[in-house]
């Protein structure tokens, strides 16, 4: 995709020119200088947008879909800060997966309510898409939706298809959408694992990208936008980041981190999560229920085989400890297991949809209880059916991984258009 220059918004202070680049149809970017090589001096979307006086949204009423992660440096939520500020005109807070206000767990919302702390109007999008996502902005009467909620990187973590839906519904509601961007917690550098095949598309994966994306918030907006809603683009401006480089983990950005939902608590469970999350599609607990989501994996009647099998892998940047926990909700709540903490010791080599795999292929082969859920929820979760059958049908982690080059390429190359940071 090739950028040209639109025009300028001055801005003062450290802030610098927030830029407004165009990036295809109906698609803008709000730009600006960087803080440095990544470090403590990135900056938010949001952060730049406050600091620009609200002008992107000057004149219009706007509506957020957020969540608790929509937070400032200073940790107060951006609903909380703009709905007193006389610059910007804030009419409606659309609430995703767990809830604006981040009380509820997996798969549940918070429905429809007035907000206590604001009097703000709270409208649930959770497994809403199409038209009655339309209606709902539409009843809501907002001009503009503005979408601020942190990543966890994976294709199956349901925020950037709350992303997609509401870009989509916006489409047909005639609104135009505002992105803010913030950091991809796992790095920007790469794209790792199978691409999803449509036919398996659900709200774990609405359309065709790989199993960690390796892209931001923003740079999924402008995919999604160019590729994916082309024949219905949204009008669509995206606010940059400042400071932040694609080689940035979560924990060098100097940000503040909110666990984007209940079992993603520290930046280090999005480091194995687009992995790990695989266990959800198995018989074996995927750590719900402890204090290390996603990085203790077991079952009852796993032992010291399968970390040794793991570990005899000898995969890049990671250990596997022999472990026994009782998660206190979920898969085997309340019973002692027995499986293995994954150990993320050089996480600039791990590779987590690689490693992933390897802990299925070695569970299967180590534990005669091993089995997949019974619904299939694996081809969702990988989004088709070869890592399931070709496990079963015996295949090394080598060959599962090689299965989906061809498709992983052809998704780099589409990804690479879309990328707005260095």
């Amino acid at each position: 995709m090739t950028l040209s220059r639109r025009g300028l918004l001055a801005v003062g202070g450290a802030m610098g020119a927030l830029a407004t680049t165009t990036a295809g149809p109906g698609t803008a970017v709000a730009a600006g200088r960087g803080h440095g090589a990544g470090g403590a001096g990135v900056r938010t979307g949001f952060e730049r947008l406050a600091a620009d006086g609200y002008r992107l949204l000057a004149g219009q009423k706007v509506g957020v879909v957020t969540n608790p992660t929509g937070i400032t440096a200073d940790v107060r939520h951006i609903v909380d800060v703009m709905h007193p500020d006389d610059r910007v005109n804030l009419t409606a807070v659309f609430g995703p997966e767990h809830g604006f206000r981040g009380t509820a767990q997996a798969g549940g919302s918070e429905g429809r309510y007035d907000d206590p702390a604001t009097g703000l109007p709270v409208y649930d999008t959770y497994l809403k898409s199409g038209q009655a996502l339309a209606g709902v902005f539409t009843a809501s009467g907002v001009d503009t939706v503005v979408f601020d909620i942190q990543d966890a990187g994976a294709r199956f973590y349901t925020y950037i298809w709350t992303l997609y839906d509401c870009m989509e519904a916006a489409a047909l509601a005639g609104k135009r959408f505002v992105v803010l961007d913030r950091p991809n917690p796992v790095t920007g550098r790469a794209a790792l694992g199978p691409v999803l095949d449509p036919a398996f598309a659900t709200f774990v994966g609405r359309r065709e990208i790989s199993q960690a994306h390796g892209m931001t918030v923003a740079e999924l907006a402008l995919l999604f936008n160019a590729e994916f809603l082309a024949d219905r683009p949204v009008e669509l401006d995206v606010v940059k980041m400042s400071g932040w480089h694609r080689k940035d983990f979560f924990d060098t950005t100097g940000l503040p981190w909110v666990p984007p939902s209940p079992n993603m608590p520290t930046p280090e469970t999005a480091v194995v999560y687009s992995g790990t999350c695989l266990f959800e599609g198995t018989n074996l607990s995927e750590g719900r229920g402890t204090t290390r989501p996603f990085e203790l994996l077991g079952a009852e009647g796993i032992d010291h085989r399968w970390a040794a099998a793991a570990n005899g892998l000898e995969l890049p940047g990671v250990a596997f400890r022999e472990a026994y926990f009782a998660p206190t909700f979920s898969k085997f709540q309340g019973k002692t297991v027995g499986g293995v903490q994954v150990h993320v010791q050089d996480r600039d080599a791990f590779d987590p949809v690689r490693t992933g795999v390897a802990l299925l292929v070695t569970a299967k082969r180590t534990w005669s209880g091993f089995a997949w859920r019974a619904d299939n929820w694996i081809d969702k979760l990988t989004g088709n059916t070869r890592v399931r059958t070709m496990i079963d049908a015996g295949a090394d982690t080598d060959e599962v991984v090689g299965a989906w080059a061809a498709d992983l390429a052809a998704f780099r190359k589409v990804r690479r258009e879309h990328l707005l940071y260095r």
